[in-house]
């Protein structure tokens, strides 16, 4: 089970440092993506937010895949990911509703760096990665980690 784990965790730090490069590649895309949710109106919050988000998610990719702060990490993308699938969730539903296309045929760029995508698979997606995450968050994953956590087990609890 504990090289299950590791296989999660190097799974899931590859998709986060994939995707991150793909964002942070064409921040301009990105920004104009992050602006269609409509969910931060001052351009200041919106362009730091474009800029800073692709990078945080390859420096939570880099931390899996080297094994430092896993759990703490895998909070971090739980707590990206959560929100992210919720707002995507509700865009697709809304389009749904006003163009009166059935949900199983609503496609579009959601952000993530993987371009057009029917939404009900990136709902999936979203949530085997959150249930990768999950199982890091639990305590799997363990086996060749420079540094599992950053206090020792001792001073952590």
């Amino acid at each position: 089970m504990e090289l299950l784990g590791t296989l999660v965790r190097w799974s899931l730090g590859g998709v986060f440092i994939y995707t991150g490069l793909q964002k942070a590649a064409h921040p301009e895309v990105f920004l104009k993506l992050v602006r269609q949710y409509e969910i931060v109106s001052s351009p200041v919050t919106l362009n730091s937010l474009a800029a800073a988000l692709p990078w945080f998610e390859v420096l939570c990719g880099v931390l899996l895949l080297l094994g430092v702060a896993v759990r703490g990490t895998a909070l971090n993308l739980l707590i990206m990911l959560v929100p992210f699938t919720v707002v995507v969730l509700r865009r697709a539903l809304t389009i749904s509703a006003e163009q009166h296309v059935p949900f199983s045929q609503i496609k579009f760029d959601c952000g993530c760096g993987t371009g057009e995508v029917f939404i009900w698979k990136k709902l999936i997606e979203n949530s085997g990665l959150m249930l990768l995450a999950v199982l890091l968050l639990a305590g799997y994953g363990k086996r060749f980690c420079l540094r599992y956590a950053l206090l020792p087990a001792s001073q952590a609890g």
